[in-house]
């Protein structure tokens, strides 16, 4: 090989010299021309600098597409209307977002009674603890103070100093108690919140407030949200008709746990705080306890309900959530929750379909949704469903690692109504066409006999798609 090598050297000089000749001229050309366009480029340097111009825009705009109206958004909006006594305002208070509204106040009148449930969690935020400890005082609630874009979570001291601060600014700008105060707080963790930023807020966001501004309120606790959750109904008692307001915000971080998201709601019934406390504990059962996005339950999560009995005063006071007077309230009140719950997921983070998980034949209820949130949480039932994949497998796996009692031999699954499976095998002459078509609507319907008793549960989530990733990478940049 070596004295092949020496052969092709003689004659690629020899080829290379004639060729090389004749080239000089082209050669001068080229260096003259490298050398002009040298110049050009000393004497504007904006090429250098236009990279850098051009990748700005491509990660807003990266930004933007993971904030993108969920596709699962309701069509239209419902306008809350005003309750007698109560006042919304919103500022800009600059805590993470700019250019748009991160402070909410709501101001309610003197007497109003309060109920809350709370988050499980052991890292607990310091406006949680408050909130907590300001129901098990009183249960009457003048003020609610919320922030978007700092969760003031894990941030020790000073998260309870920032609390403290901002209960104080805002009994003090209403004219009530510091446990009248109710705050809530979401966003990103282990970040000390400024507690002058957030008093500026409530003072400027109190300086505006109005009854009809609603809508504001539900866009100023939006963190990764891509829409605002509203919720209106009405309901009578004893022949008195009543208003039931709530807003929330959630989008990621969901699973049920009491409550997981904040919740605001508002009626002007006249409702004991004790009678409400049941009421809520109640309706979260089948609503927010049963919706799950990523079987991650927030440090932060808060569903506050309020009274203002407005609209009742002369009326036998209620002493009990039995009393018969309120059964178009609780039914009223139910749907709302649930209403609620179903745009929290709607909203899930990446969502492309809203998923129903009914599971019946079970030993209890609990187990009937323990079953049904095993089904809702895996990994592998979501995204086979974003993919558009009837693997009805993946559902026996999930029923099979809930810890719940099945069996496996009387095990059914329906999809999309279709029957797929039943006694413990495939249908015989199972079609999967149908399944297959169903899976490409942005609504599933998965039912599971588990084949061991007589209760049942159904559970709500959404399927886990690549924008899921996308946000979360991101969220705290």
């Amino acid at each position: 090989m070596a004295k092949m090598t020496r052969k092709a050297k003689p004659k690629a000089k020899a080829k290379a010299k004639p060729a090389a000749k004749k080239a000089k001229p082209k050669a001068k050309a080229a260096r003259a021309a490298v050398k002009k366009t040298s110049l050009k480029a000393k004497a504007k340097p904006a090429p250098k600098a236009k990279p850098v111009l051009k990748a700005k825009p491509k990660a807003a705009a990266k930004k933007k597409a993971a904030h993108k109206i969920s596709p699962l958004a309701p069509k239209s909006y419902q306008k809350l209307p005003p309750l007698s006594g109560v006042d919304i305002g919103t500022a800009a208070a600059g805590i993470k977002y700019k250019g748009r509204d991160d402070v909410l106040v709501i101001r309610m009148p003197e007497g109003t009674q309060a109920a809350g449930v709370f988050t499980t969690s052991k890292t607990a935020s310091a406006p949680v603890l408050h909130c907590r400890a300001n129901i098990a005082h009183a249960g009457e609630g003048r003020v609610v103070v919320v922030n978007s874009g700092n969760s003031n979570a894990f941030t020790g001291k000073a998260g309870v100093e920032t609390v403290e601060a901002t209960a104080k600014a805002a009994a003090a700008a209403v004219g009530c108690r510091k446990h009248d105060v109710f705050i809530a707080s979401t966003g990103v963790i282990g970040q000390r919140l400024d507690p002058a930023l957030v008093v500026d807020g409530v003072k400027a966001a109190l300086g505006k407030a109005a009854p009809d501004r609603w809508a504001e309120a539900a866009r100023a606790i939006m963190t990764t949200d891509t829409y605002p959750k509203v919720a209106t109904r009405h309901a009578v008692i004893e022949g008195a008709t009543v208003t039931i307001n709530g807003i929330g915000k959630g989008s990621g971080m969901i699973a049920p746990d009491l409550a997981t998201m904040l919740v605001f709601i508002v009626t002007d019934a006249a409702i004991p705080a004790h009678v409400l406390q049941t009421l809520l504990l109640l309706g979260v059962q089948d609503s927010f306890n049963s919706v799950t996005v990523d079987s991650d339950t927030s440090t932060s999560d808060t569903v506050l309900l309020f009274a203002t009995g407005t609209a009742m005063k002369g009326m036998a006071p209620i002493s009990s959530a039995d009393d018969h007077r309120l059964k178009n309230f609780r039914k009223q009140l139910d749907g709302l929750m649930l209403d609620l719950a179903h745009q929290v997921v709607r909203d899930g983070e990446g969502a492309t379909k809203f998923i129903r998980v009914h599971v019946s034949g079970a030993e209890t209820y609990m187990a009937a949704r323990r079953i049904g949130l095993a089904i809702a949480n895996s990994p592998l039932v979501k995204t086979a469903i974003a993919g558009e994949d009837a693997n009805w497998g993946r559902i026996v796996m999930a029923v099979g690692k809930s810890g719940e009692a099945a069996d496996r031999d009387r095990l059914a699954i329906r999809m999309g109504g279709v029957d797929v499976a039943r006694d413990g095998e495939a249908v015989p002459g199972y079609d999967e066409k149908p399944v297959a078509k169903h899976m490409k609507g942005d609504e599933i319907d998965i039912e599971v006999d588990v084949g061991v008793g007589d209760h049942a549960a159904t559970v709500w989530t959404c399927d886990l798609t690549h924008e899921y990733i996308s946000i979360n990478a991101d969220y705290r940049s």
